[in-house]
């Protein structure tokens, strides 16, 4: 079985959209000069790109206008994430049917070495024939020949699916997972498991036994044919399985689903864990730290013994029945052959038929645990793909100049009753530069990510360049945005790499332009590899600040037309506070529109507006010469009244 084009390697392409990335590493000075205007964007070339990456296929021309012509482009059917699923079994049909087939021959082949003992017991025994003997043996090792390889045959097969399955389930799950834990559904990045578990069934021994149970009927009919009472005997016993499966599916279904909840959230625990070992060694957490995973793994543990439990229970009755049923077979069998009803072999015959049918019975109770475990990753993986997502293909839209309006925003969280932001409105022009303060749980943080659309808001709207952000392409809209959100994370790789936001198109010019307008060129210099610096899974070897110096430039690369840095200076020593002004000043004459999220005033004076934000309503909104003076009044008052009352600290206000 050939596995599609859209294999795994390919469905995480990091081709960059379009021509203009060609256009730039042929003239990297191109755009430079923040006199001149930026160059059109090639949206056919976006859109073929992006095309590949919803479903990779070889590369056929692209037609379209292009930037700001309103010529649609040529485009793919788009595939809405609710479809994925059924579009992906629909893919592996061939291939199921394969097995299918595969399995059919297979149960045929199983009556071999049955049909063979039949034959040796009551024709070449009883007529000592070694032609017969030589071409009834001939005859049998060829079929199991040819059964050995079929059942290897549909084991690739069946690997083939697994691995097809996951390379075009990998990329939409891994989207719907990183989306859900966007907005702190973090649970959902156990799909990501839930998918290799899925893959790990289907190339189970517990998915050849669902193939080879259809064919019971079949060995069932054998018995009968060769007596109708070693016929009855052998179904019955293989109602009696039956009614053993479905008694244990009811019995541990339960438990299997309540010990894989736990153990995901055991699972959660240990990352959460991982990503703070340093604090928990440092503040003597250990202990803490392994109680609250182990409550969870404990109770994890704890339902599967007790499923185990009742499985293995069930199971050992079930070989118990088939056991005495080859017994019974094989006295009654005994019993009918000296009344002349049937001969010796065919008694032997109707006792290897039986076991075989009640065989793949047994083994699906044997291996419901891994069934059940299956079936609810699969559930789980479903529900994520299911859930509601702005799955609608955007058209691509020139590139914005970075003109910003929040209108009458207001934001809840799901599941909750607390109003975060309530009728925050306010316009930036492209160019400008805005400073957000105010109290801690102001909500200053949900406006930042709001502003670069990581949540929605409950009501109002944010848009670029006049159109919202929920209808932006939305890789486009990420290149045409910088973003440092409050808590740093660099990923594993080189200095390099994590500037250039992972993308393998990156060109050095690039790279080093971001980096000097972020101002961090100087310092990535002091490193001994430089941009081929190493960064390890916890940061290092780069300090709290110089992370978050190399997140900024990061936000600066690919030339964005809006910059949202949540608590930029957090970590910054005066040097660094100093570059970050230099590097606000660099963007404000390249006409970046720049948000900053801030507790200092030292940056106040590098912005050009300023809006306070208070209990999640703008409190103040304006030109800084008109805000900061009055800011700066307030708080002289708000620290004379605090003197004036001994004992009660003074609030500080940014």
């Amino acid at each position: 079985m050939r596995l599609p084009r859209a294999t795994w390697p390919p469905v995480f392409t990091t081709e960059r959209p379009g021509a203009a990335a060609t256009a730039r590493k042929a003239a990297p000075d191109a755009g430079a000069s923040p006199q001149k205007a930026p160059p059109p964007v090639d949206l056919a070339g976006r859109q073929q790109a992006r095309d590949q990456i919803i479903a990779p296929t070889p590369p056929a021309g692209g037609k379209g206008g292009g930037a700001g012509t309103g010529k649609s482009t040529s485009r793919r059917a788009y595939q809405p994430r609710a479809d994925v699923i059924r579009n992906g079994l629909r893919a592996c049909s061939r291939g199921i049917l394969q097995v299918g087939a595969f399995s059919v021959v297979i149960n045929i082949l199983m009556l071999t070495v049955p049909l063979y003992l039949f034959q040796l017991s009551d024709r070449v025994l009883t007529s000592r024939s070694i032609d017969t003997l030589a071409m009834l043996s001939i005859i049998a090792v060829g079929a199991l020949t040819l059964l050995v390889l079929l059942d290897a045959l549909r084991r690739f097969v069946l690997t083939r699916i697994a691995v097809q399955l996951e390379s075009l389930l990998g990329a939409p799950v891994m989207s719907a997972a990183l989306r859900s834990a966007d907005v702190g559904a973090t649970r959902d990045i156990q799909a990501l498991r839930d998918l290799q578990q899925v893959r790990s069934f289907i190339n189970g021994p517990v998915m050849l036994v669902m193939f080879d149970a259809p064919m019971a009927p079949l060995y069932f009919l054998a018995v009968f044919l060769i007596h109708p009472a070693l016929g009855i005997i052998a179904t019955g016993a293989g109602v009696v399985l039956f009614g053993i499966a479905v008694l244990n599916e009811r019995m541990t279904a339960k438990e299997y689903g309540v010990a894989g909840n736990f153990a995901m959230r055991a699972n959660i625990q240990a990352s959460a864990q991982a990503r703070n070992a340093q604090v928990i060694g440092a503040m003597g957490m250990l202990e803490e730290a392994i109680l609250l995973w182990g409550r969870e793994n404990a109770a994890s543990m704890k339902a599967q013994v007790h499923a185990n439990d009742r499985n293995i229970y069930l199971a050992s009755v079930s070989r118990y029945v088939r056991l005495v049923t080859q017994i019974g077979i094989l006295g009654w069998g005994a019993y009918l052959a000296v009344q002349g009803s049937v001969t010796g072999g065919m008694m032997i015959a109707a006792s290897l038929i039986a076991s075989r049918a009640l065989a793949p019975i047994e083994g699906a109770i044997d291996g419901w645990r891994g069934f059940v475990q299956a079936k609810s990753a699969y559930r789980r993986v479903r529900s994520l793909l299911d859930m509601p997502a702005n799955d609608t293909e955007r058209m691509l839209l020139p590139k914005p100049e970075g003109r910003v309006q929040a209108d009458k925003l207001l934001y809840i969280p799901p599941g909750t009753r607390r109003t975060v932001l309530n009728g925050v409105s306010f316009t930036l022009e492209a160019g400008d530069s805005l400073a957000v303060i105010g109290p801690s749980g102001g909500g200053k943080s949900t406006l930042a990510r709001m502003l670069v659309g990581c949540i929605a808001p409950t009501a109002g709207s944010v848009r670029l360049d006049f159109m919202d952000l929920r209808n932006w392409d939305r890789r486009q809209l990420g290149e045409s945005i910088g973003y440092l959100p409050q808590d740093i994370e660099l990923f594993p790789g080189t200095i390099k790499a994590n500037i250039a936001r992972m993308r393998e198109d990156a060109t050095d010019e690039e790279i080093a332009k971001a980096a000097a307008l972020a101002g961090v060129h100087e310092m990535i210099s002091g490193f001994q590899d430089g941009y081929e610096t190493e960064i390890a899974v916890d940061g290092s070897p780069l300090s709290g600040g110089q992370k978050q110096q190399i997140a900024l430039a990061r936000a600066f690369f690919g030339e964005p037309r809006l910059i949202v840095l949540d608590e930029p200076n957090a970590n910054l020593d005066t040097m660094g506070e100093r570059a970050l002004a230099a590097a606000l000043a660099r963007a404000r004459r390249q006409g970046i529109t720049v948000v900053l999220v801030t507790q200092r005033p030292a940056v106040l004076q590098s912005v050009s507006k300023i809006l306070i934000l208070r209990e999640g309503q703008v409190a103040a909104f304006g030109e800084r010469d008109q805000i900061l003076p009055r800011l700066m009044a307030q708080t002289q008052d708000e620290a004379l009244a605090a003197a004036r009352a001994p004992g009660v600290p003074a609030q500080p206000q940014a």
